[in-house]
Order: C-alpha cells, then sequence, then structure tokens
C-alpha cells in the first residue's frame, strides 16, 4: 500500500455509494481514483472532497488494469477559503480549469508548487490570485509571452508588437502581461479591478493559441460576475 498527496480536481459519483475521484497529485500528475462508500450516509469524510483541497491518499496495489482504489484519505491541511465567497468562485473556476486542462499531465513538481502557492495567496485574500496562476502555468509549459519593446501582446505569436493584433489586447492589457511575466513574485502585482474581466479573457485567447486541446471552462460565467 503506497500513499499520495494530491489536490482534488473534481469527482463523480459512481453507483450508489461510491465515487471516481480525478486529481494532480505530487509524485504522478494527472489521476483518477476509485472511492468506496464515500457516499454511504455514515460516511462523513464526503465533506473534505471540496475544489483544490489537498489530500493524503492511501492507495491499494493496483492487479492488472483499470485504476487504483483508496483505502483511506485524510485532509492534509484544512483552510477557511471555502467559507468567503469570493474565493470559493476562483476556487471552484481553477478547479475546472485544470480538471479540463491537465489531464495528460504526468508529474510535475512546478505545477504541483504552484497550486500551494496559489492556495496559499488565496488564504491571504489575495481574489486576484488565479489570473497570476495560470500565467505562470504558461511559463511552466514553456509557451508564455516573449518580453521585447514592444507595447502591444501579439497573442497568436506570442511576442509583443509596435500596433495592436487583437482588440482585446490593448496597450493597457498588454502591460499586465509584461509586469507579470517580468516580476520575480508577480502575485504582489495590483490589476485594477476594471480590468480583471478582459484581461482573464486574453488570457484565456492565449491558452487558445498555444494549448493544445484546451477547453475553456464552463465555471468561467461564473467567476466573470465577480469582477462586475
Amino acid at each position: 500500500m503506497n500513499s499520495q498527496n494530491g489536490f482534488l480536481l473534481s469527482y463523480i459519483k459512481y453507483g450508489e455509494n461510491d465515487a471516481v475521484l480525478h486529481c494532480f497529485t505530487e509524485e504522478d500528475g494527472f489521476q483518477s481514483y476509485f472511492l468506496k462508500g464515500i457516499y454511504a450516509k455514515k460516511n462523513k469524510k464526503k465533506a473534505l472532497l471540496l475544489p483544490l483541497s489537498k489530500l493524503n491518499f492511501s492507495l491499494t496495489p493496483l492487479k492488472g488494469n483499470g485504476i487504483q482504489t483508496i483505502s483511506k484519505f485524510e485532509l492534509v491541511k484544512s483552510n477557511d477559503i471555502y467559507t468567503d465567497i469570493r474565493c470559493n468562485t476562483v476556487v471552484f473556476f481553477i478547479s475546472d480549469f485544470l480538471n479540463h486542462n491537465l489531464k495528460y499531465e504526468n508529474k510535475n513538481h512546478h505545477i504541483f508548487f504552484c497550486l500551494e502557492e496559489f492556495i496559499n495567496e488565496l488564504e491571504n485574500g489575495n481574489y486576484q490570485s488565479h489570473l497570476i496562476f495560470l500565467i505562470k502555468i504558461l511559463k511552466i509549459h514553456g509557451v508564455a509571452p516573449l518580453i521585447n519593446n514592444g507595447k502591444f501582446l501579439n497573442p497568436e505569436t506570442g511576442t509583443f508588437a509596435l500596433e495592436s493584433t487583437h482588440q482585446l489586447f490593448t496597450e493597457d492589457i498588454s502591460t499586465i502581461w509584461k509586469s507579470i511575466l517580468s516580476m520575480e513574485n508577480p502575485y504582489k502585482i495590483k490589476i485594477s479591478t476594471s480590468f480583471r474581466k478582459d484581461f482573464l479573457d486574453s488570457v484565456l485567447i492565449y491558452y487558445h493559441y498555444h494549448i493544445t486541446d484546451f477547453k475553456t471552462p464552463g465555471s468561467l460565467e461564473v467567476i466573470q460576475q465577480i469582477f462586475e
């Protein structure tokens, strides 16, 4: 029996009492696990199955093909982000985002650490942390824009141009991109509320150009509402 730490991205009910969990783990990247009896009336641990909760799983050795079964699991660290509606909205969006776009990601300590850092920022009330997090993921994948003297980010080429090539990538939005890309700790950047909606839209457009089979999260509309 081996142990594994992972962030819960999503789960679906299977049968009457069981579930399949989709997680991003420290040692094996994206994984799906079978969890027996979680919907049983006497089982109180279902309350631990929150988006991006960091869990420690004990896994039953896999025999043959299929997915591994969780024999038991514990919460690694509790936090209060789920009691704040804005934090909750951000967490749900990022878990939805990662669940769709990390399905083929193997072990990647950079992404795992990045997730821990993002959760810590959110715990400290940084409601724009998801915007920074998404740029950090682009950097990890090696497809972040290259900084030069241009004032307008060209989302297709990933470079900054002297003239605008896309209506959403204004000089203001492009300046935010450049600031995040160039700062050692971009979480310290304060993005004006008036720009956050357009900036997130620009990030998703960039992902469509540079991440294969990228899927826009269904929760996008919900998170955009907190910027209105």
